[in-house]
C-alpha cells in the first residue's frame, strides 16, 4: 500500500506536472518557491486530499505550513486523519 507521501507524489506528477518520470523533487522542496504548484493547483491538492484521505480542509488550514511540500502536506494529512484511515484504501 502506498504511503501518504507516495500518493501525494504520484498525484502531483500525474495531474499537475504531467510528468512521465514521476515526482523528481525531494519531499521537502517548496512547491511555491520551485514553481511546482500555483494557486490553482493548491485548490486541486485540497480536493485531492479531501477525497483520497477522507479529511476536511478548513480555510484557515490552507497555509504554506500545511501545503508547501510533500513532507508538509503528508504531515498535515496524518494530523487530520484518524490513525486507522492511513491504511485504508483510497476513494476512487
Amino acid at each position: 500500500m502506498p504511503s501518504v507521501e507516495e500518493k501525494i507524489r504520484s498525484y502531483i506528477a500525474e495531474n499537475i506536472l504531467f510528468s512521465d518520470n514521476g515526482y523528481t523533487y525531494p519531499d521537502d522542496t517548496s512547491f511555491l518557491e520551485e514553481g511546482i504548484v500555483d494557486s490553482m493547483n493548491v485548490l486541486e491538492l485540497i480536493m485531492f486530499v479531501e477525497e483520497v484521505f477522507h479529511i476536511t480542509v478548513e480555510d484557515e488550514e490552507i497555509t504554506p505550513d500545511n501545503f508547501d511540500s510533500v513532507s508538509k502536506l503528508a504531515a498535515y494529512v496524518r494530523r487530520k486523519m484518524p490513525l486507522s484511515c492511513e491504511t485504508a484504501e483510497p476513494a476512487t
